[in-house]
């Protein structure tokens, strides 16, 4: 029982360190909590702003690349706000950035896009 024991580590601690390297080269990450499920899904997708709200993001100087990148990227999804199981879309409410938040904003996660519902500049 010993020695099968000692031939199963031989291969199975390489084999999990060559593995760790390979997915950490690749950018892989393993978070599985919710807020981080759904901003994941939601950077894949293309951001689509509503003419109305196009202009309030431009007074602020605040193109749809930064959106992307900057807020819903660093943001933190408020689960009891959100109506997670809306059909046929779920919609999110959103602070950004986590930590002193900046900005909130609603958006619809459609099969192809994001929809960006409501915008607001916190003081």
């Amino acid at each position: 029982m010993l020695k099968k024991l000692k031939f199963y580590l031989i291969g199975f601690l390489p084999g999990l360190i060559i593995v760790f390297f390979i997915l950490n080269k690749k950018g892989a990450s393993c978070s599985y909590f919710p807020n981080d499920r759904v901003i994941g899904e939601s950077m894949t997708k293309e951001v689509s702003i509503p003419t109305a709200l196009k202009a309030q993001l431009a007074s602020q100087n605040i193109d749809t690349k930064y959106l992307k990148d900057s807020i819903i990227a660093k943001g933190t999804i408020d689960f009891d706000k959100s109506q997670a199981q809306k059909q046929p879309f779920p919609e999110y409410y959103m602070t950004s950035p986590e930590k002193n938040p900046k900005y909130e904003l609603t958006y619809e996660k459609t099969k192809d896009s994001v929809v960006i519902k409501t915008f607001k500049k916190l003081n």
